[in-house]
């Protein structure tokens, strides 16, 4: 028996706003979108170019306040080929909300407060 991780889930409040953060913060590219029949919620898949694993963003209707995300000691990571480039992309977008200079990483949080760690490739 084999298993091989597939997609993270997180929700978010605003959909689109949630999408177009990955897209221009980490250039992920949605590859596959689906509404419930009810219009209850809808689910938007991304991905790095890089990747085969995805994250999926949910949408809830009827959710109105923040997400609690507790202490946020959750994340995910994310490695890139241009750590100067990509550190210098999030400082002017103003998303890096944590610096590990010592280890060489740093974090930036998406719209909601999900927090995604970056790496350099070594």
């Amino acid at each position: 028996m084999k298993f091989k991780f597939d997609h993270n889930n997180i929700n978010v409040l605003d959909l689109e706003r949630s999408v177009n953060f990955y897209k221009e913060a980490l250039g992920f590219q949605e590859v596959k979108r689906h509404h419930s029949s009810d219009g209850s919620f809808i689910l938007a898949f991304l991905k790095g170019s890089e990747a085969e694993h995805m994250i999926e963003l949910t949408w809830l209707r009827d959710r109105k306040e923040p997400y609690n995300l507790g202490d946020n000691e959750i994340h995910m990571a994310v490695k890139t080929d241009d750590f100067n480039g990509a550190y210098k992309k999030h400082k002017d977008m103003g998303c890096i909300c944590y610096e590990n200079k010592e280890m060489g990483l740093y974090f930036i949080a998406d719209p909601d407060g999900y927090w995604t760690e970056i790496l350099p490739v070594k």
